[in-house]
């Protein structure tokens, strides 16, 4: 019953670092490494819609962070373009729809911590017009427009470039993501947001006191923007102890943001990074199987269904299931992505 109820659904992933893999192949195999590496998995695991972060590495910052960054979209592109029966690039709502119906993976390009931009706001709108539709400022340290979430002792805010980039992508169209952003970060952006925000990949701290999970308060104010929280899979962020992790415990972080926030609010963001790091580790230096993001059975997209198995057997409503699994997120995009704001009316 619950796997025919993951498949009728809209699942959507707000964050799968996925282009890392790709891009770090030759640009020829681009289009067919994601057809026989990526492709099957996200079919398997009954993904509809999937947000692809551009995480730019350390070895190519800050010089060659706007190339990569380039280079990563461009890939984007080109897996797009190279299997056009399977996924499409979506820019705006009707695009996700149009590629829904037809059976089609809805790809929405995202920055993380946007490296390649730095404190030259002016190319946001640039970005944008290469299919950039979500962005975030910060990672774990700092950047020229804001703190991550590593830095909470400095308690800074947005710089003004952080400023900037806020309201332009508000301006455009382009859903500002919290996600790996101090906490005075947060609060800085929910007094200044006047549109949904995301935060794309966050467990509760409620229940893991990490400095990348989200406080109730934190929660509440993404909420009261009419944004949506998505869980991160990510084990270290779930539970203290490897022991503690299982897909039960990814439904207990889902079920603390509905009782902060309200069903609304709640979607998924796995972050499925074990494949994507052993694919970009150089061959001369070992990954070691650290439970930091060891997850058997969903350490990668086709385990996605156990996520559904279990938010079942917790006994959550249908329809319920159906938010959680991709109907919120699918909302939020729909309504702002690509979507510019309104004109300010003349004083």
């Amino acid at each position: 019953m619950s796997r025919e109820l993951h498949h009728r659904a809209v699942v959507a992933d707000a964050h799968n670092d996925l282009l890392m893999a790709v891009s770090a192949r030759p640009p020829q195999r681009w289009g067919a490494f994601f057809r026989e590496r990526w492709l099957p998995q996200l079919r398997e695991g009954g993904i509809d819609l999937q947000v692809l972060p551009v995480f730019i590495d350390e070895q190519y910052r800050r010089e060659g962070a706007l190339r990569q960054t380039l280079r990563m979209i461009e890939c984007a592109h080109v897996l797009a373009e190279e299997n056009p029966g399977d996924v499409a690039l979506c820019l705006d709502g009707p695009d996700v729809d149009a590629a829904l119906a037809a059976g089609r993976i809805a790809l929405v390009l995202a920055l993380e911590s946007a490296p390649g931009v730095d404190d030259s706001v002016e190319l946001v709108p640039t970005l944008f017009r290469l299919g950039v539709r979500m962005a975030s400022i910060a990672h774990w340290g700092r950047t020229p427009l804001a703190d991550g979430s590593r830095e909470d002792a400095t308690g800074s805010r947005l710089t003004a470039p952080g400023v900037e980039a806020l309201r332009t992508m508000e301006r455009l169209g382009m859903v500002f993501d919290i996600s790996h952003l101090s906490a005075s970060g947060v609060a800085h952006v929910l007094e200044l947001a006047t549109r949904p925000i995301i935060a794309t990949h966050s467990c509760a701290r409620a229940l893991r006191d990490h400095h990348r999970n989200l406080t109730d308060e934190q929660i509440r104010g993404v909420a009261a923007t009419g944004g949506v929280v998505c869980v991160n899979f990510v084990p270290g962020f779930l539970a203290s102890t490897p022991a503690d992790v299982s897909a039960d415990r990814i439904v207990d972080h889902i079920e603390h943001v509905i009782a902060v926030a309200g069903i609304d609010h709640v979607g998924l963001g796995a972050d499925f990074v074990r494949e994507v790091v052993q694919d970009v580790t150089p061959p001369c230096e070992t990954f070691d199987d650290d439970p930091m993001w060891e997850f058997p059975g969903l350490d990668g997209p086709a385990g996605m269904p156990l996520v559904t198995d279990a938010l079942v057997a917790r006994g959550l409503p249908e329809k319920d299931v159906l938010k959680i699994l991709g109907g919120n997120v699918h909302r939020l995009l729909g309504a702002e992505m690509g979507r510019p704001a309104p004109a300010s009316p003349e004083s």
